[in-house]
């Protein structure tokens, strides 16, 4: 499959790649649709733009990362399950993404440009309607819950970012550029034990532990031709990935048994468990294509699907980005991120809605 002019926010994955302590919100309603298994949706952030928000182990605490309070780029905040105490935790220089508590909430992971790059580093221009995302120079970083005590615990010339956490083993499982290209790794949270997971040239990415630890969901795109390899050749040498169609897979643990579920020429993203083990949830473009433009477009939607690919459910109908859906350790919430906040519609909100099976 060649690399396509996909029309999507594709700037969303920027989020992969994110200070004052905020007056207490109530969470307001939003929206009266009741989307299959999703109610009672509520809003918890209302400043900046916000995004990859995450559960602590006993559902506690969110962590989510923000573009808020003047700052350019990306910061990482965390904040009750309510939305209330809102806070910045990671350093105030520099790119910070895709954050996650340890499995004794003693600790937070995030990927930051800090002590490389402590300003926001310089995004690539469009090549048309082509968009490209960046590889910022991102090490991995390990730090207390309120930001103290920062040590870097993956270190390499390249991207290292979307780390996620077991919180049934504590082991982290992340991305990493190696040999030019973008490959998924485990390792204890302390940095050490690093193990590599798959094996392709192509993207692989935004990797997250079933319940069990016994499997992994990722998103992935694998070049086919000659002329797409190139192009991907090159996107790596310039430290660059331009939008491609991502699939859906699921492999065991270490790195076996690899499953691809979706295959529809679409962006399908953001993938998590569904506390069962038997459902991963995620976001996707599939239904929003434009004849006219012969391209997907940016409706993102949320969807369900069993891990041997069938019994696919859309859950959110809506003309609406929802994007980076996670449920809570209990299965009895589920996070999302969307533009759907009618006072402010470019930006990106949290939200939480109560999730009946």
């Amino acid at each position: 499959m060649k690399i396509r002019n996909t029309v999507v926010t594709f700037f969303m994955l920027a989020f992969m790649g994110c200070t004052t302590q905020h007056a207490t919100l109530v969470p307001k309603p939003v929206l009266p649709e009741k989307p299959s298994g999703m109610s009672n949706v509520q809003q918890l952030t209302f400043d900046g733009d916000n995004g990859e928000a995450y559960w602590g182990p006993q559902g506690q605490e969110i962590i989510f990362q923000s573009k808020r309070d003047g700052h350019a780029c990306d910061k990482i905040y965390i904040m009750n399950a309510d939305g209330s105490n809102q806070h910045m935790v990671s350093p105030d220089v520099g790119a910070n993404t895709c954050s996650y508590f340890s499995l004794e909430k003693d600790r937070i992971i995030f990927s930051s440009t800090y002590g490389v790059v402590d300003s926001c580093p310089p995004r690539p221009k469009p090549q048309g309607n082509k968009y490209l995302w960046p590889l910022f120079p991102y090490d991995i970083y390990s730090a207390n819950p309120d930001g103290s005590d920062l040590i870097k615990i993956r270190e390499n010339a390249g991207y290292d970012a979307e780390p996620t956490v077991s919180y049934l083993t504590g082991k982290v499982i992340f991305t990493s550029e190696i040999d030019d290209d973008l490959e998924i790794f485990t390792m204890n949270i302390d940095g050490s034990d690093v193990q590599r997971l798959t094996d392709h040239l192509g993207y692989d990415g935004g990797p997250y532990f079933s319940p069990d630890a016994q499997k992994v969901v990722w998103r992935a795109w694998y070049p086919t031709n000659a002329e797409d390899t190139l192009r991907w050749q090159e996107n790596m040498a310039l430290d660059q990935v331009e939008a491609v169609p991502l699939s859906i897979y699921v492999m065991n643990a270490d790195g076996s048994q690899q499953v691809r579920l979706t295959d529809n020429g679409a962006t399908n993203w953001a993938p998590s468990w569904h506390q069962g083990g038997e459902h991963v949830v995620f976001s996707s473009n599939m239904d929003d294509w434009n004849e006219a433009a012969q391209a997907f477009g940016h409706n993102f939607e949320l969807y369900k699907i069993k891990i041997d690919g069938t019994g696919l459910v859309r859950l959110t109908h809506n003309t609406y980005f929802d994007s980076f859906p996670m449920f809570s350790p209990d299965g009895k919430f589920m996070l999302f991120a969307s533009n759907r906040d009618a006072d402010n519609p470019r930006a990106t909100h949290i939200f939480k809605a109560e999730w009946n099976d």
